[in-house]
C-alpha cells in the first residue's frame, strides 16, 4: 500500500465502498466545472443551442474517457482530465478563419499523435529534466490558480440575471466559500466528525449555496424538467467532416507543448499533496496518457483535455486520494455525457455558487505552486524567473481587445492564453539567467 502522508483521510490506493467513492467522485464532476471551456467557446463562436449542447455532452464523454485511460492505465494518480483553456483562444481564431470545427479536430488529432510519440520516445524526460525544473512547474502551478481566479469572479460571481441581482450572487459566493472553508475545517475541531465533514465539504458547500439561491428565488428547475433522459453528443466523423489544414496544425502543436508544461505542473501539484514523488517514467506514462487522451476527445468531438489542478485543491480540501474516487469521477463524466436530465441538474446549480467554490479551488491551486518553490534557495535569479511570468500573466488577463487585435494571427491565438504565455515565459527566463557561480 502506498505509504499515506498526515494531510490525507483516503490514500492513494486505499479501497473505499463503492457509494462513498460514486459521491465522492460527483464531488470532483461538480468542483471541475468542466462546461465552462465548451461554454465560452461555444458563445464566442455563436453556435447554435443545439451545437452548443453537443459540445457539452462531447466535452463530458472526453473528459470521462481520457480520465479513465490516465487514472488506471498510464498516470496513475488521482488526478482527473478536463477541457483545458489554454487551446481557447487557438481554437476561436481557427473556426473564425475556417467556420468548421472539423479543422480545429484535425488540428487535434495530428497535435495528440505527435504527443504521444514524444512520450514514447523518452524525449519529454529530458525536456522535464532541463526545461521544467521545480521553480518552473511550480510558478506554471501559480499561473494556472491566478489565471483562473479573475473568471470565477467575472463570469461567476460579478454576474446579475436569473432572477438574482449581483449584490445577491455575492453573498451567494460568500455563503458557499464560507460554508466549503468552514466544513473543511470543521472536523480539525470535532475529531468526531472530522471524516464527514471534511471528505463531503465540497457537496455540502454547494448544497447550502443552491438551497440558499431558492431561497433567494435564484434557483430555476425549468431546464431540468425540459431535459431529455437521453441525448446523443456531438461525435467527429457522424457530426464533423474532418479537415486538415497546415496553419492550424502548427498552432495546434504549439499549444500543445505549452499543455503538456501546465499538466505537467498539475502532476506536480498532486504529486506534492499526497506526498509522493513522480518518477521519470511516470511521467514519460504521462505523456503518453495525455495524448491518448487527447486523440480520443477529438474523435469524440471534444476541444484537448489536461489534468485539472482543481483536483489538487480538492484533496488538500478533503484529504481523499483514492484512484477509485477518480474512476468513480470518469464514469459520470461518461454518464452526463448520454444522459441529458443529470446534465440539466449540474447546469443548473447557480454559477456564483459553483463561483463560490471555485474561487476557494483557485487559492489553492496557487499555493499549491508556492509549496512546490517554497524549499528553494531564494536569489534574485529564483525572484525573476517566478516573478517575470507572473507578471506577463497578469498583463495578459488585462490586455484591451484592440491591442491583442493588432498582433499578427498567430500571436493572437497564444496571447488569448495567459497560461500559455505565462508557462514559455518560466521556461525562458530559467534557460537565460545563468545560475550564480
Amino acid at each position: 500500500m502506498t505509504k499515506q502522508n498526515k494531510h490525507l483521510t483516503i490514500g492513494v490506493e486505499e479501497n473505499i465502498p463503492f457509494s462513498q467513492s460514486l459521491i465522492l467522485g460527483l464531488q470532483h464532476v461538480l468542483a471541475m466545472d468542466v462546461y465552462v471551456p465548451p461554454f465560452i467557446l461555444a458563445t464566442a463562436i455563436a453556435l447554435s443551442p443545439g451545437d452548443a449542447t453537443g459540445l457539452i455532452q462531447s466535452t463530458f464523454l472526453g473528459a470521462g474517457i481520457a480520465s479513465l485511460i490516465q487514472v488506471l492505465f498510464y498516470l496513475r494518480l488521482p488526478v482527473c482530465q478536463g477541457p483545458s483553456f489554454i487551446p481557447l483562444g487557438a481554437i476561436i481564431g481557427i473556426y473564425m478563419g475556417t467556420k468548421n470545427l472539423g479543422t480545429v479536430l484535425g488540428a487535434s488529432i495530428v497535435g495528440a499523435i505527435l504527443v504521444i510519440l514524444l512520450g514514447y520516445s523518452g524525449i519529454y524526460k529530458y525536456i522535464v529534466k532541463n526545461y521544467i525544473p521545480s521553480i518552473v512547474s511550480g510558478t506554471i502551478i501559480m499561473i494556472v490558480g491566478l489565471t483562473l481566479l479573475p473568471s470565477a469572479f467575472v463570469s461567476n460571481i460579478y454576474i446579475q440575471g436569473n432572477g438574482l441581482t449581483m449584490k445577491q450572487n455575492v453573498l451567494l459566493a460568500f455563503i458557499t466559500a464560507t460554508s466549503l472553508i468552514l466544513f473543511s475545517t470543521l472536523g480539525n475541531y470535532v475529531n468526531k466528525f472530522k471524516r464527514i465533514f471534511q471528505i463531503s465539504s465540497v457537496i455540502i458547500a454547494l448544497a447550502i449555496g443552491t438551497f440558499s439561491a431558492y431561497l433567494m428565488g435564484g434557483f430555476n428547475t425549468q431546464g431540468i424538467k425540459d431535459a431529455s433522459f437521453f441525448s446523443m453528443p456531438k461525435l467527429l466523423f457522424l457530426d464533423y467532416s474532418i479537415h486538415f489544414e497546415i496553419s492550424a496544425i502548427i498552432t495546434m502543436i504549439i499549444i500543445y507543448m505549452v499543455l503538456l508544461a501546465e499538466t505537467t505542473g498539475t502532476w506536480y501539484a498532486v504529486s506534492s499533496v499526497i506526498d509522493e514523488p513522480l518518477s521519470d517514467t511516470q511521467v514519460n506514462k504521462g505523456v503518453i496518457g495525455e495524448g491518448i487522451g487527447c486523440l480520443a476527445a477529438s474523435l469524440v468531438g471534444a476541444t484537448p483535455v489536461t489534468g485539472y489542478s482543481t483536483n489538487a485543491g480538492i484533496i488538500s480540501i478533503t484529504g481523499v486520494a483514492s484512484r477509485k474516487v477518480f474512476v468513480m469521477a470518469s464514469f459520470w463524466f461518461i454518464g452526463l455525457s448520454f444522459l441529458g436530465k443529470l446534465s440539466a441538474i449540474i447546469n443548473s446549480i447557480p454559477s456564483a455558487v459553483i463561483g463560490g467554490v471555485f474561487s476557494v479551488v483557485c487559492i489553492i491551486i496557487l499555493l499549491n505552486g508556492f509549496r512546490v518553490v517554497k524549499n528553494l534557495d531564494f536569489s534574485e535569479r529564483e525572484l525573476y524567473i517566478i516573478g517575470v511570468p507572473l507578471m506577463f500573466t497578469i498583463g495578459l488577463l488585462f490586455i484591451p481587445a484592440e491591442l491583442k487585435a493588432s498582433a499578427p494571427q498567430l500571436l493572437q491565438y497564444l496571447i488569448g492564453s495567459p497560461i500559455a504565455v505565462g508557462a514559455i515565459v518560466a521556461i525562458i527566463m530559467n534557460k537565460l539567467i545563468p545560475l550564480e557561480k
